[in-house]
């Protein structure tokens, strides 16, 4: 029989995703992780960005929704000044803290590792801040973390290079495909839904040049959803004849994704440019979906997926609008990439895959907590998917 743990989960938020693209590998995670019989519990702070902006733009009522189809996940929202780690943490078996975090709470937490035997103590990060805001990153205190979880093979070796962690392991996002699954809808509302926060300037060119334009140019009925876009980028927007239809919750996607034909990634430039191997989640939750992908320019180091098969790839402007004219155009192109996109998901990029991973993770030399210790009273070693 398979050991059943008690995990800890620190994020920024579970119930608010608004423009926080971590809660949904979080969600997909810690439902896998209950869905298997683990004690999991997540923490968010009390007073999260996220969450303020949440309510502030949608109300409670969002709050309520994502009670009723996440019913199984539960959070601990906490004021860090009261926080009393040390019985939040005494019984935990593996601690797992995201990057948006304050550096108090990283730190807060590392210290404690050394007194608790039992724990297995790792830093996830998601984001391209190590590259771009480096002495922010590096201001983390991991010194008694037992790891690093990187969403890409690119960051993990830059957390080894620097000796920022004692270990490190590439750990992708993946689709929830409990959530991300292929909607029938033959009433289609338009040809091309694009899902993306404006962000702080980081693709403010890959936008225009790979999605107003050809839109624009091809005539084509196109909706955007997201937030923080600013009154220029939604006067561009309208000029172009495209509809913004501003948040929408994560789990509502598949549904939006079944009212138009395609979809298209846009990866912010650090991405891009300097963090090859690393799509994000979006592409990951499109394919799973059965939606037609085209994504602006992206280097798959790792071989996620293949292009041309799962997704197709558009160079520059002129290709965009190559590839979204042939998609809606040839039924048979659409469709091919539909099944193949989803096949590989289920293949190998869905979070049953990413918690067996963690857990292969927790398996190796000098990670595994052995027979012989029993405050623990399991071993890692034998940890199943059972």
């Amino acid at each position: 029989m398979s050991a059943l743990l008690k995990i800890a989960l620190f994020y920024q938020s579970l119930i608010s995703d608004w423009n926080h693209g971590n809660a949904h590998f979080l969600r997909g995670v810690a439902s896998e992780l209950v869905s298997r019989g683990h004690d999991v519990t997540v923490y968010e702070p009390i007073d999260s960005w996220c969450m303020q902006n949440l309510i502030r733009e949608e109300g409670k009522g969002a709050v309520l929704r994502f009670k009723y189809v996440f019913a199984h996940l539960k959070s601990v929202r906490y004021d860090l000044n009261t926080l009393h780690l040390e019985k939040e943490l005494s019984d935990k078996d593996v601690v797992i803290v995201h990057e948006w975090n304050s550096h108090e709470l990283v730190r807060r937490i590392g210290e404690l590792r050394p007194y608790f035997k039992r724990m297995r103590l790792l830093f996830h990060d998601t984001h391209h801040r190590l590259l771009t805001k480096s002495r922010e990153m590096e201001a983390y205190d991991l010194s008694d973390y037992d790891g690093v979880l990187a969403f890409g093979k690119v960051l993990r070796d830059m957390y080894l290079e620097k000796k920022l962690a004692k270990k490190a392991w590439t750990w992708h996002e993946a689709a929830d495909v409990r959530i991300f699954r292929p909607i029938e809808n033959s009433m289609k509302e338009g040809d091309v839904i694009w899902i993306g926060n404006w962000g702080d300037e980081e693709r403010t060119r890959e936008i225009e040049e790979y999605f107003i334009n050809p839109v624009n140019e091809l005539k084509l009925r196109a909706r955007v959803h997201g937030v923080r876009y600013p009154a220029h980028a939604l006067q561009r927007l309208g000029e172009a004849g495209i509809e913004y239809a501003g948040w929408v919750a994560n789990y509502e996607v598949p549904d939006v994704f079944s009212r138009f034909r395609c979809t298209v990634h846009i990866p912010r430039g650090p991405y891009a440019r300097s963090l090859p191997g690393i799509p994000t989640i979006r592409p990951f939750e499109a394919m799973a979906c059965g939606i037609p992908l085209i994504s602006a320019p992206w280097e798959d180091r790792e071989g996620l997926f293949t292009e041309g098969k799962d997704y197709l790839l558009a160079r520059d402007g002129k290709e965009m609008k190559a590839h979204l004219k042939s998609v809606l155009k040839d039924e048979e192109l659409a469709r091919s990439l539909s099944l193949n996109g989803r096949r590989t998901i289920l293949g190998k990029h869905t979070c049953a895959h990413r918690v067996d991973e963690l857990f292969s993770f927790l398996r190796e030399p000098g990670m595994y907590i052995d027979e012989n210790n029993a405050a623990a009273g399991f071993s890692l070693r034998s940890y199943g998917n059972a």
